[in-house]
């Protein structure tokens, strides 16, 4: 059970800026204002936004409580979940990726293990739930992503 919990939160974690890009639309901000770094490229790129920042510390959290965890917990989760995806950003644009790329892995690595790494103090989880929960993870996100993008709330099936 604790397993499932987990992985519904980092569904929602990473899912949450997704919905609120799509909502906001234009109106929405990027995280690094077009901030470029000393080679040139976008720091993070235009699909990290306020919005979807916003809505994951928003978010996660009243989640992480409906799911029996404090707000504290799913606060610092939410924290964790998006510092991955903006290390994934930053170091796909330093790759030379385009902003919303597919870096199969990379895109979904650093934003599960994180998040699973700060529960590791709450919780007991060995490693190999932690792999079992990456390898998940990974999967529901394939799967989530062309869902969305069928549905017309992103613009590519990755």
């Amino acid at each position: 059970m604790l397993e499932t919990k987990l992985l519904i939160l980092l569904v929602l974690a990473n899912g949450f800026p997704i919905l609120a890009d799509s909502w906001l639309g234009k109106r929405n901000q990027p995280l690094d204002s077009g901030y470029r770094w000393r080679d040139g490229r976008a720091l993070l790129g235009c699909s990290k936004t306020v919005g979807g920042l916003s809505a994951a510390l928003l978010f996660t959290p009243l989640s992480g409580w409906l799911l029996g965890w404090s707000l504290a917990f799913g606060f610092g989760f939410a924290i964790a979940a998006m510092l991955g995806d903006l290390l994934t950003s930053f170091i796909k644009r330093r790759l030379g990726l385009a902003s919303s790329s597919s870096a199969v892995g990379l895109d979904q690595i650093p934003e599960s293990l994180l998040p699973l790494l700060f529960s590791r103090y709450f919780m007991p989880l060995d490693w190999s739930v932690i792999l079992l929960l990456l390898i998940l993870f990974g999967i529901w996100a394939s799967l989530l992503s062309w869902l969305l993008f069928k549905m017309g709330i992103k613009n590519r099936p990755f």
